[in-house]
């Protein structure tokens, strides 16, 4: 799934201070690739974060199946906790030890194309990535306008929220504006008679990213700001869009309508939180954890400043790409291409339908790709309706940057939103001390 813990950074310099952890850690022993006598079939190593669970078995079943089929070129899938991903692929390069096929998170993408880990994709696979997925899923795998790799998961973010607490303070509909939003959180907020908060109305948590810098880049993007310059060098948060997220944040925590440190993977779907802005695979968790209850869930767009203004979102994602250290590149695409270009029927689905193995693979799991028409086709007319927003808004969601030094920028954003949600910090102070550190981060050479 979309990652929510924060994961470090490693430049060049860096390298060979971490190798000798890093390489015991992951026991990166060089991948066999066949003795090279005749016959000997090559062995193409795929490193993702995919490590246990539902998402390990999804991916090795189509990964059998290939091994199955095809006598020249055999997959073997490593995987490491995400924690470890990033630090993973930067060492094993710098060892001489680079997996054949990457899975990167999309924001580091810009630091490995940097470093040199990726390969550009052919023209003949690019020209695929771009017809065959929305524009928020190519921009994800692209850096500097050059397609990187195949999307794989791609989340979107929406407004969850109870219907039933929406109901009993009066409410038929989920917010569609900011202060529509506002409204319904104070509306819904509930204290006993000592004051304490039993209901928030809108749930800001300082948890992890993605309650964080994830719900707080949704609504900056629904207000058409953007968290990094065009040109990669700056931020642009410090702007009318990110001041008015961060008031409206300031203001439903000073004005009682959200507790940060409340943890909302918890709260929300115990009822104890009205509204919460989110990713789309939080929807698998919240059935399994809620049973009926979870007939109370709606979801809707994220709302936007005014009613005439355009939709827009945040979206994240991983990609599948081939290392710059690969021997065999044409071999690792074109078993990307089978894994996540080329269709297979749909027996779950409509006489005749199909999807990729790669989509199908996510629907598994309780997930998306950036394929709106594999992701019609999977969920179909009796799929659980909540997924339909984040389907929808894979036609105007905002990827995140991916430009090199993403990753600690991201950190330090969520360093000041938490310090201005907790008190630390006016909103004015936040905006500045987010430009300052940010810009100097995204000034170092990388």
């Amino acid at each position: 799934m979309t990652p929510s813990r924060r994961a470090g950074t490693l430049s060049r310099r860096h390298f060979v201070r971490a190798l000798p952890l890093a390489l015991l850690a992951t026991g990166c022993a060089a991948p066999r690739q066949g003795t090279g006598r005749p016959g000997d079939p090559i062995v193409l190593t795929l490193l993702s974060h995919y490590a246990s669970g539902v998402l390990k078995r999804a991916l090795q079943g189509p990964v059998d199946e290939w091994n199955a089929t095809h006598d020249r070129v055999k997959v073997r899938t490593r995987a490491v906790a995400f924690a470890d991903l990033l630090t993973t692929f930067m060492v094993r390069q710098a060892a001489g030890q680079g997996a054949d096929i990457l899975h990167p998170y999309c924001l580091w993408n810009g630091q490995l194309v940097q470093a040199g880990v990726l390969r550009p994709a052919p023209s003949e696979h690019a020209e695929d990535i771009t017809r065959g997925y929305g524009e928020a899923a190519v921009g994800s795998a692209s850096v500097g306008g050059k397609v990187y790799g195949y999307p794989t998961e791609v989340q979107t973010y929406a407004l969850y929220y109870n219907k039933r607490l929406l109901r009993a303070a009066g409410i038929d509909r989920p917010p569609r504006t900011w202060r529509e939003l506002e409204e319904t959180a104070y509306r819904t907020t509930e204290r006993d008679r000592y004051g304490n908060t039993l209901v928030q109305g809108f749930g800001l948590s300082t948890y992890d990213d993605s309650t964080t810098v994830g719900q707080t880049l949704a609504l900056l993007n629904a207000a058409g700001g953007r968290f990094v310059s065009a040109d990669g060098r700056s931020t642009a948060i410090d702007s009318p869009a990110g001041r008015a997220v961060f008031d409206l944040e300031h203001r439903l925590v000073v004005n009682g309508a959200s507790a940060p440190g409340v943890n909302v993977y918890q709260a929300f779907p115990s009822g104890q939180v009205a509204m919460v802005i989110s990713a789309g695979w939080w929807t698998a968790s919240l059935k399994a954890l809620m049973g009926k209850n979870y007939g109370d869930v709606g979801v809707a767009p994220v709302p936007v400043p005014e009613a005439d203004d355009k939709r827009a979102t945040l979206s994240t994602g991983f990609m599948l790409g081939v290392d710059t250290a690969s021997a065999y590149p044409r071999e690792a695409w074109e078993f990307l291409r089978w894994l996540n270009a080329e269709k297979m029927s749909v027996q779950s689905a409509e006489k005749g339908a199909t999807a990729t193995r790669m989509s199908t693979l996510q629907v598994s799991a309780g997930s998306m790709t950036g394929r709106a028409d594999d992701m019609r086709t999977l969920l179909g007319k009796e799929g659980d309706p909540n997924l339909r927003p984040f389907l929808d808004a894979l036609g105007y969601a905002v990827p995140e940057p991916d430009v090199p030094g993403a990753q600690q920028a991201k950190s330090l954003l969520r360093k000041n939103i938490e310090a201005l949600w907790t008190g630390q910090q006016s909103v004015d102070a936040a905006l500045r001390s987010t430009r300052r550190q940010v810009d100097q981060e995204m000034s170092r050479p990388w």
